[in-house]
């Protein structure tokens, strides 16, 4: 066997004869380089040749090293590197199977891009030309092909093993077993057989069907399996690898005259010995080969991570001619949010430890703005996503979190199949953000990437068994990973917290007329659309989270919420422990404005917030005078505390006359010749279900007049 590795530059000197009978490519300063990765036969040297991928190699010191450790050029005739342990000259044996087999499946696959895929048949067993050495995929390949052309030998085995070589010992049978009297007659359920010779025919078939059926189960050949034997399996099969196979197919050896069962001997005793012998005729052209290997890649982890179809009938090549690798749809980064969200991958297949290319970040930010404006333009249609998913909230105008991520290979060290190995890259990045404005997650322009190492030996392993069972078992583990490690990450680098407006406040209102300082950093993810999501940098690069904490602690429970807690329950406990709240101010006064019918009256001056409340000269409105600095709130009532409504004061109020009475400010009363000039914020009603307004006393003269109070004499103390 030789081995040469993809993408590897080679001196045309050293493989010349290796790369008889394929195409490669050859520069100016003598290096060749094999852009196929797979299998071949030599003609030229009668041997194979195995092309294998780029990912076995790794930069140590400036230089592309197998393994990390030897020269390309140095493994092209591994029997004949006596450096090389014999585990990595087993790993290139067994690799060889693995990537055969992904290859086959990829071709398999109607879904995918076969032009890239040459292939003619493969390792006839025969008394033809007998290869220089033999695979450990060869002898595989011969074994299923006996399998198949033979299965009249196996009926005639069959046949005879029931046809005299076992025939009933009625004695045996009367002497130890129980018989059923029907109808004054024995019946005998259990029948004790007679062997006049110990079967080494069916030995050897239980044999090989053990075979098949371990490669079956560990590659994903197909078994066809049709004859009913007790097959070896599990640990007693371990016995038979170890050596017991060898040894006890020699015990049987001359047990054996017809070809066929010398031949199937043969197959099997190749299979157990290292030595591999056996003779295989070989074409002159025989080839499985793919190029373009990356493109295979994409197909293995578009598999075993993405969604087929893609959600909401996007595909996977966009308008703008980029094609997006693997997408699907899963819960949200957010722990109780209504609807999923979209996860977008992208594989690259590099050499082991290459950092990712600007281009390629690039690309992938351009993949989350596509599926981000697909999304939108379902909505704008008046449409509903299939998959439930809206990316963008109409109240606070934030936008969901969309991870995006970038799976690379790396090979396990110890040559382990089945470690999945997925972590965080240890490349120089293993994230990346995009943004506009800081401090704002909840931006459609801000956009996060992650990058992730997989072991290429676990999926190609995986993807080559073809087994759907085990491919959905990872593909969940595998998408619980990727948002259980982001919420982590992004945890890292923000603070999140839950919130949700106190009794009497509008959200809505709220949102629209604070966006500037709110927008990007809030979100309505949850199915209680009345809890909101907050995220705020870490690094605070516009040095005002404390003070947007405040401003929004003043109108909004608001509690840390990391993103795997649910916010429901943080509010609740909130409500309970904190009860209700008026924002505090520097300003403790209150405007009490008794007002009936207020529904009526409130839609002529919410709007604007502009009052006129009436004075007279009573000992009332002499103490909203002597106290205008201090009147922070308004508090408009009926005498009772049912029906308040609590606003809190712009600016500073003032004393004018009629007169001076702007034409667009609401007058409460019309029959004064001196008012207080009231600027309110209407963008938030405030709890009032703390303020008791029947504590302010008031005489029947007096009932409509307007009067000072202070938040220390109306507040309710709740026990």
């Amino acid at each position: 066997m030789r081995i040469l590795i993809e993408e590897y530059q080679y001196d045309v000197a050293k493989v010349k004869d290796v790369l008889h009978g394929i195409d490669a490519l050859e520069n100016v300063e003598g290096k060749v380089s094999i852009h196929y990765v797979g299998y071949y036969y030599n003609t030229l040297l009668k041997d194979c040749v195995f092309i294998l991928p780029k990912v076995l190699l790794k930069d140590v010191a400036g230089q592309e090293l197998a393994f990390g450790k030897y020269q390309p050029e140095d493994i092209v005739s591994p029997e004949q590197n006596k450096e090389m342990e014999v585990s990595e000259k087993d790993f290139l044996y067994k690799f060889a199977v693995w990537i055969y087999r992904a290859i086959v499946v990829y071709k398999n696959d109607k879904r995918n891009d076969t032009d890239i895929v040459y292939h003619t048949k493969i390792a006839q067993i025969g008394k033809g030309s007998r290869r220089l050495s033999n695979t450990y995929l060869d002898i595989i390949l011969q074994l299923f092909q006996f399998n198949k052309d033979n299965q009249s030998f196996f009926f005639f085995i069959v046949k005879n093993l029931h046809s005299g070589y076992n025939k009933i010992n009625w004695t045996r049978t009367i002497s130890h077993e129980t018989a059923l009297v029907q109808e004054e007659q024995p019946i005998y359920l259990k029948l004790v057989n007679k062997r006049r010779q110990i079967n080494f025919d069916e030995e050897l078939l239980v044999i090989f069907f053990s075979i098949l059926n371990y490669l079956g189960d560990t590659y994903g050949f197909q078994k066809d399996i049709k004859c009913q034997f007790q097959l070896i399996k599990g640990a007693q099969f371990k016995t038979y690898l170890k050596g017991y196979g060898r040894t006890r197919l020699r015990q049987i050896k001359y047990k054996y005259f017809s070809d066929k069962a010398l031949e199937l001997w043969n197959l099997c005793y190749a299979f157990f010995d290292e030595a591999r012998q056996v003779f295989v005729s070989t074409e002159k052209k025989e080839y499985l080969l793919v190029k373009s290997f990356h493109i295979v890649f994409e197909a293995i982890i578009d598999e075993l991570i993405g969604d087929d179809p893609l959600p909401d009938g996007m595909e996977k090549k966009q308008e703008d001619g980029k094609i997006v690798d693997h997408l699907y749809t899963a819960k949200s980064l957010i722990e109780s949010e209504a609807s999923q969200t979209y996860y977008i991958g992208d594989s690259k297949y590099y050499k082991m430890g290459h950092p990712l290319g600007a281009e390629s970040i690039y690309k992938q930010y351009t993949y989350a703005r596509n599926v981000i404006q697909w999304n939108l333009d379902i909505f704008n249609r008046g449409e509903k996503s299939d998959s439930g998913v809206q990316l963008r909230d109409d109240v606070t105008e934030g936008y969901n979190i969309i991870p995006n991520f970038f799976v690379s290979a790396k090979m396990d060290e110890a040559f382990d199949y089945a470690n999945d190995g997925i972590e965080k890259t240890d490349r120089r990045h293993n994230r990346h953000r995009k943004e506009q404005f800081k401090n704002r997650l909840f931006d459609r322009d801000t956009l996060l990437l992650f990058h992730y190492d997989v072991n290429f030996l676990f999926v190609l392993a995986l993807y080559a068994r073809n087994n759907a069972s085990q491919k959905a078992v990872w593909k969940q583990k595998v998408r619980n990973k990727f948002r259980k490690e982001i919420q982590d990450w992004l945890q890292d680098d923000y603070d999140f917290y839950a919130m949700a407006a106190k009794p009497g406040v509008d959200a809505k209102k709220y949102f629209k007329t604070h966006f500037q300082e709110v927008l990007g950093k809030t979100y309505t993810p949850f199915a209680d659309n009345t809890i909101f999501s907050l995220a705020l940098d870490k690094d605070d690069p516009e040095e005002n989270n404390e003070q947007l904490l405040a401003d929004l602690k003043k109108f909004f429970i608001v509690k840390p919420c990391r993103l795997g807690e649910k916010p429901e329950l943080i509010i609740e406990a909130a409500r309970k422990t904190e009860g209700a709240s008026i924002p505090a101010t520097d300003k403790e006064g209150i405007l009490m404005v008794m007002m009936e019918n207020y529904d009526t009256k409130s839609k002529t001056f919410l709007p604007s917030g502009k009052l006129a409340i009436g004075i007279k000269y009573t000992r009332d409105s002499m103490e909203i005078v002597e106290h205008l600095s201090s009147i922070g709130y308004v508090l408009f009532h009926q005498r009772n505390t049912n029906g308040q409504h609590l606003y809190a004061v712009k600016g500073d109020c003032k004393v004018s006359s009629s007169d001076d009475i702007e034409s667009d400010r609401y007058k409460n009363v019309n029959t004064t010749g001196m008012y207080l000039s009231v600027d309110i914020d209407t963008s938030v009603e405030l709890d009032a279900s703390l303020l008791d307004s029947t504590k302010k006393e008031w005489t029947k003269p007096t009932r409509y007049d307007a009067q000072l109070a202070f938040l220390s004499e109306l507040k309710i103390i709740h026990e």
